[in-house]
């Protein structure tokens, strides 16, 4: 997972409300287990207006989505997180998320900030000519403007960010007392050891 700490770009000037899983990636491209190429189904639905932001030339490839309220909403699939990240979104910002989908967001490598409307609708303004920076360490969204907004964020989802760690990156951290703990069960329960099958 790619590590996150400042991401300045254009904002794609999303904002709608209640945004489900089904629009983010449709149900059709759930028969995949690769992540790549999942940004081609992403909002599919809304891409096929040719006038959509997604692939405007001003927003294409933009890595910082500005959503509404409930963004996420619907059921839990964790294509849903894939789709934006193959589709560049390495930030969402929006007043509100589903659980599971902010928790799929991080697993992922997409911060998800969560700032109050009236930040939501200035960042909108802006994002329509200008880039929006974000920075993880000091939990700030700022623009060109002097506006400076700050997020909150659960202290562990921002170590994994920070250091790209996902769940098999932080149990490989940890890799040297596994080692250690099963030696000792080895050791003091030998009945738990697997059987050896003798030739």
């Amino acid at each position: 997972m790619t590590p996150i700490e400042k991401v300045e770009g254009r904002a794609i000037p999303f904002g709608l409300k209640n945004v489900d899983t089904d629009v983010i990636i449709p149900a059709h491209w759930l028969k995949t287990v690769s992540r790549e190429g999942m940004g081609q189904g992403a909002f599919e639905s809304l891409r096929a207006d040719p006038d959509n932001l997604f692939d405007s030339a001003e927003f294409k490839g933009a890595p910082i989505l500005i959503a509404g309220d409930n963004f996420g909403c619907g059921s839990s699939r964790e294509h849903a997180a894939w789709a934006l990240g193959d589709l560049g979104i390495r930030v969402v910002i929006a007043p509100s998320y589903s659980d599971i989908f902010s928790g799929n967001a991080v697993k992922n490598g997409i911060l998800p900030v969560v700032l109050p409307q009236a930040a939501i609708d200035r960042l909108m303004e802006v994002a329509k000519t200008d880039p929006v920076h974000v920075d993880l360490d000091t939990q700030t969204v700022t623009t060109p403007f002097q506006d400076r907004f700050t997020f909150e964020i659960d202290p562990f989802r921002k170590m994994c960010l920070l250091g790209g760690l996902d769940e098999i990156s932080l149990t490989e951290k940890s890799g040297a007392a596994i080692s250690a703990y099963e030696a000792k069960i080895a050791q003091t329960q030998p009945w738990l050891q697997p059987a050896t099958v003798e030739s």
